[in-house]
């Protein structure tokens, strides 16, 4: 994968520490899943991330969570006959360049902007209700 890649709706493989399992003192994910690129901001000392989990768990009702529809699955290369969510209330950030997570590999596939740019718009909007896991320091 090319650093390049990493760009906002798509899709890679990362191993994503959930809020709950950071909270319990966990400090790395317990598997690689599929997340999808929130934003990139580009920083002198590397580009932060945003990365949002996809799960087939279904989500708490409370939760901001969207279920991703079966043309938005083949799109981003995922299981299309699977029910899958991408969860918005929590996300993990880090740093391209000089993460320990981030692996050389090609996306999975990539979320077309009708679909995932009105889910970044209101997270943007509600984004200091939702818990940041920073997986760099």
């Amino acid at each position: 994968m090319s650093y390049d890649d990493i760009r906002t709706a798509t899709v890679i493989r990362y191993p994503y520490l959930w809020a709950r399992e950071a909270r319990a003192g966990e400090t790395e994910g317990r598997k690689e899943r599929p997340v999808a690129v929130g934003v990139r901001v580009v920083r002198a000392d590397g580009d932060l991330v945003l990365f949002f989990p996809l799960t087939t768990k279904e989500p708490e009702k409370a939760r901001f969570a969207v279920e991703i529809p079966a043309i938005e699955r083949r799109r981003a290369g995922l299981d299309a006959d699977r029910r899958l969510w991408i969860i918005l209330d929590e996300f993990n950030s880090d740093l391209v360049g000089k993460s320990f997570y981030l692996e050389p590999e090609p996306p999975i596939g990539r979320f077309s902007k009708a679909f995932f740019l009105p889910l970044l718009r209101e997270f943007i909007v509600r984004r200091k209700a939702f818990i940041e896991v920073i997986r760099f320091r």
